[in-house]
């Protein structure tokens, strides 16, 4: 049974380069030795590793992120919660979780051999009409989470906005979602050291989020590389 389990691990990462397996294992590592560090919560713990499993996964285009997603969104949810970072609340449980099946529905639909799926970008117009809707949209749901008295309400609606697009352009398979993955893990991290130094809690969820914008680099590297291949360029 060991052997069996060993072999099926070492296929499924054959195709993985060096670097995706030190990070991985880097920060499963950290996450872990933090956890008995500070005494931290197992549903931290458990939304930090799915979380980084979904977003490696993403990076190499691959469909087995989203079942890795779904775990992290109802962990992720509760610690968010507990935190009062309540537009990440809505934003997991009312967006990300139905986004999920639908972004494997869309993906399953463009799988090259495999299972890795065909990536594409926009032009620039759409770009900047993209960029400059986001701002206004986050502006206002900014100023609906100060009346209701959020934790950090503007950095908190920006994170929601932007993933709210990242997630649009990652189900339609855009290289585009990087850039707004990068903005939504710096401002995350913030959020994140703010309940640290306050609280002294959830550092599963600052070391998560400090791997998903290394994700998220590597990431825009990595569709960027797969787009040209499968081009042809």
């Amino acid at each position: 049974m060991k052997e069996k389990i060993a072999s099926a691990i070492s296929n499924y990462l054959k195709d993985w380069s060096l670097f995706e397996k030190i990070w991985l294992l880097t920060f499963t590592l950290i996450n872990i030795y933090l956890f008995f560090a500070w005494q931290d919560s197992w549903i931290g713990l458990t939304a930090s590793i799915t979380g980084m499993l979904c977003v490696v996964l993403t990076a190499k285009a691959r469909i087995g992120s989203f079942y890795f997603g779904l775990v992290n969104i109802l962990a992720y949810s509760y610690v968010a919660y507990q935190s009062r970072y309540y537009g990440d609340v809505m934003l997991n449980m009312l967006y990300f979780l139905p986004m999920t099946f639908v972004g494997i529905y869309f993906w399953q639909k463009n799988l090259k051999n495999g299972g890795e799926v065909v990536v594409r970008s926009l032009n620039w117009k759409d770009r900047f009409i993209w960029f400059g809707s986001s701002i206004v949209i986050l502006i206002i749901y900014g100023l609906i989470l100060t009346i209701i008295k959020g934790t950090l309400p503007f950095i908190d609606s920006a994170t929601t906005v932007f993933s709210v697009i990242a997630i649009i352009m990652l189900n339609k398979r855009l290289t585009e979602q990087w850039f707004y993955w990068i903005i939504v893990d710096i401002l995350s991290i913030i959020m994140w050291v703010y309940i640290f130094i306050t609280s002294g809690g959830d550092v599963s969820m600052l070391v998560m989020w400090s791997a998903f914008l290394v994700n998220a680099i590597y990431g825009y590297y990595n569709w960027t590389k797969l787009e040209g291949k499968q081009n042809g360029k």
